[in-house]
């Protein structure tokens, strides 16, 4: 299953304790359609004010008719999310394990603020030197420990391949890309907000080869906020 969702009102995609999510929203809807506990497992989390334009899970169900199924959630679900595609897949196949990349996008304002987009955009509001930032952006591709950019402290393995990361502008936004075999939490904020400070000057965009090296997020500076955060795509 392919949907989109708008992360703005929810505490990110789990399922969590008496706060509304996108998973319990939709196996809700699920288990209402085929009158049984249905349960979905995704392609990974996302955090709370979050979004989506291409998430995926997978679901085991009995009696399914595809060509009803994705009607019949999307007449059912919040307005919220919109589930795009839904296709029959083997017995084995999962939707986290199976995945081989990933692509996220980040959106800053760097123009006047706009209260529309604020929970679309990120409002950073003023000049950044995009020059010094595509100068950094380019030293995470390849394959490298991302453990300085992970706020989870139980992370193991936090090895991770970079494929590609660029920075596009229009007019006021910019528009940061990346594109790799996985992400740790929090993994694309941080290395945003790491960016964000060379693109203010706070950095030099040669500091990313030593945070690398220090293996500790205390030297990897500020997270940037959700609010400017897309999943893009998932591909197996």
């Amino acid at each position: 299953m392919t949907f989109s969702y708008d992360g703005s009102l929810y505490s990110g995609y789990q399922k969590q304790k008496d706060k509304p999510s996108i998973q319990e929203e939709i196996e809700r809807v699920l288990s209402k359609i085929f009158n049984d506990n249905i349960k979905i497992y995704s392609s990974g989390r996302t955090d709370s004010g979050v979004h989506a334009l291409n998430q995926t899970a997978h679901f085991d169900a009995k009696k399914i008719d595809i060509n009803k199924l994705k009607h019949s959630i999307n007449s059912l679900i919040n307005n919220d999310i919109y589930v795009k595609r839904i296709k029959k897949v083997k017995d084995d196949f999962h939707a986290r394990y199976d995945v081989v990349r990933k692509e996220y996008i980040y959106k800053i304002n760097m123009g006047e603020y706009n209260p529309l987009k604020r929970n679309y955009i990120y409002q950073y509001n003023k000049e950044l030197d995009i020059i010094e930032m595509n100068k950094a952006i380019k030293l995470f591709i390849g394959t490298h420990d991302f453990k300085s950019f992970s706020t989870d402290t139980n992370d193991k393995d936090t090895i991770r391949t970079i494929y590609e990361a660029k920075i596009t502008k229009n007019k006021n936004e910019i528009t940061i890309k990346f594109i790799g075999n996985g992400f740790l939490r929090y993994m694309v904020r941080n290395m945003v907000g790491l960016l964000i400070e060379i693109g203010s000057g706070k950095r030099k965009y040669n500091c990313v080869e030593e945070i690398f090296k220090a293996r500790n997020r205390s030297s990897s500076g500020i997270k940037a906020p959700s609010n400017g955060l897309y999943l893009k795509s998932v591909k197996y």
